[in-house]
């Protein structure tokens, strides 16, 4: 007798339900097996619930993967699915899957074709292998347009095309049955939820706030923090919202499209949204949320460059970059600090000259999403800029007392950066190794596609792809190396060129430009945190490993700075 273990799928959760696909996909299958008096079910199945055989490789389809390891453990003997698709539809890597099996002395049977396993020395039936799985392939992409196309007629009729219902609804049951056989939802409006909704559309469009500033409310407001997705009200929930045509009664299709693995939103005039407003999902009028979208667009518009503003001379007092914004993190959350700065508009009286000045300035990017956060939110730079540096002269100060410590320093230095020199050499010449392989096997896809080669089309492929794989993570782990090497601490030349400029350190940050200084600060400071009132300076190197004296700081390599609570 010959053990035999079924394999279903299906690619949505409606298939799931007890009267979908997946309870007819069994009962065919277990009348199939019985139909063969020499096999035997076993009672373990493999199952895909919700999964694309389309979307997915072999690689990140758990099942399949557990499948081959039963097969080469000898567990069973035959895979039977209701239809070859039920495996996959990937012309090369479902038919070296289906080959990775016939190996291991399983075979695949599937209910509509019999066997669609051939020999392993059958060239020609593992041809029309990889020619049935392109076949597949092609089909599932042109389905994929056909539902696009569909789906577009649809949402343009006010039809909801389904997934996950957007804040201020609910779905329920329609009473309306697919040509499925399934049972269909539709939106219901939450009226809690649909007053929020409402409040964040007034406080958009009366009183003009941003979407971090109407999160920041909602934070604080007594009900409506309570009532926030996911616990917390942030910008980008809100601008979700804002945007969102549903709420005037309009489904939409096509708002953001997938681009090599990652969706982007694409602007209103891209999108598919449905002729008429369905009035009972209506939360906001029609004219409502125009005007929103019409003065948030002019808001936007003015903050990136108002009209009257393109020909002003624009006076960069510093070039638009921010000397500490690689190491400040905001003192009260530990959220990395971004550029947040400003432009000032003015007009010269006796000219009629339109100028405009750039304000450097720091922001916590958590603060901005309307987290809730202290008051504190932003730092301008040229009240947090002087106190670091100055600090730092400090620092470099007892570096001057004790000139001996550049020697070591410079020798530890050295020694570290031979060795990530090294190791980085070693990961290179691993990478040029798997690249080699690759160049040489596709080489031989020609060969292996007459059958003049020891492999077949369809393993050379798997292998090929194998080693791909590999490439890219050892091309990380080079990367990963060449960026040890690169923030390794301060080499010997230029800890010679710090060691020369220390009778003028205070000259080099009043008078270097602004990328200079970022680079000496990089060089030197591993973080800075900062608050209203207090700033903690965590230098790279520790000077008490080397100086024999009382430390110049609170913790081993930390300075603790105070400011002005202005």
């Amino acid at each position: 007798m010959k053990k035999v273990r079924m394999l279903l799928r299906v690619s949505s959760n409606q298939q799931l339900e007890p009267d979908g696909d997946l309870s007819v996909q069994r009962e065919i299958v277990k009348d199939y097996v019985k139909k063969h008096e020499e096999w035997q079910l076993d009672s373990k199945e493999y199952f895909e619930g919700s999964n694309s055989g389309y979307k997915n490789s072999v690689a990140d389809r758990n099942v399949l993967q557990n499948a081959l390891q039963d097969a080469q453990a000898k567990e069973y003997d035959i895979l039977v699915a209701y239809k070859d698709d039920r495996i996959g539809r990937l012309m090369w890597e479902i038919g070296a899957y289906v080959m990775a099996l016939k190996k291991c002395g399983v075979d695949i049977y599937t209910v509509k074709d019999g066997c669609i396993s051939p020999e392993t020395d059958d060239t020609m039936g593992q041809m029309m292998l990889a020619l049935r799985y392109g076949n597949a392939q092609k089909q599932s992409a042109d389905t994929g347009m056909r539902v696009k196309d569909t789906a577009q007629k649809l949402v343009q009729k006010g039809k909801f095309m389904g997934g996950k219902a957007p804040y201020g609804y609910k779905l329920e049951l329609s009473g309306e049955i697919s040509k499925h056989g399934r049972a269909l939802h539709h939106l219901v409006i939450v009226p809690e939820q649909a007053e929020v909704v409402s409040y964040i559309y007034d406080l958009s469009l009366n009183k003009e706030y941003g979407s971090s500033k109407i999160a920041s409310v909602l934070n604080r407001h007594e009900t409506y923090k309570n009532l926030a997705p996911n616990d917390t009200w942030k910008g980008g929930t809100i601008t979700s919202i804002l945007t969102n045509p549903i709420y005037a009664g309009h489904t939409a299709y096509k708002r953001r499209e997938r681009i090599n693995g990652q969706y982007h939103r694409l602007d209103s005039e891209n999108w598919i949204t449905s002729i008429d407003a369905n009035e009972s999902i209506m939360i906001i009028d029609g004219d409502t949320w125009n005007k929103t979208q019409e003065r948030r667009k002019r808001r936007g518009d003015k903050y990136i460059k108002a009209l009257e503003h393109k020909d002003v001379n624009v006076i960069r007092k510093n070039d638009g970059m921010l000397a500490l914004i690689d190491v400040l993190y905001c003192g009260y959350c530990g959220s990395k600090m971004t550029n947040g700065s400003k432009y000032n508009y003015w007009t010269i009286k006796g000219t009629g000259e339109k100028r405009a000045s750039k304000i450097a300035i720091y922001k916590c990017q958590n603060a901005w999403q309307g987290v809730t956060h202290v008051k504190t939110k932003q730092i301008r730079a040229d009240m947090i800029e002087p106190i670091v540096f100055e600090s730092i002269a400090q620092y470099i100060g007892k570096l001057q007392e004790n000139e001996s410590i550049f020697n070591e320093i410079e020798n530890n230095q050295n020694q570290e950066k031979k060795r990530k020199q090294a190791e980085l050499k070693k990961e290179k010449q691993n990478l040029e190794n798997i690249q080699d392989k690759i160049r040489i096997m596709e080489e031989n896809i020609p060969n292996a596609m007459t059958g003049d080669y020891p492999l077949s089309l369809e393993e050379l492929v798997a292998i090929i792809k194998k080693h791909k794989e590999q490439a890219q993570q050892q091309q990380d782990v080079v990367t990963l190396k060449e960026l040890e090497l690169k923030s390794t601490s301060v080499s010997i030349n230029e800890w010679e060129d710090i060691k020369n400029k220390i009778p003028t350190w205070q000259d080099v940050f009043l008078n270097a430009d602004v990328a200079t200084k970022r680079v000496l600060v990089n060089k030197l400071v591993e973080r800075i945190d900062v608050k209203k009132t207090e700033v903690v300076i965590r230098f790279k190197i520790n000077l008490n490993d080397f100086i024999p004296q009382p430390r110049i700081c609170g913790d081993s390599h930390t300075i603790l700075c105070t400011r002005d609570s202005k």
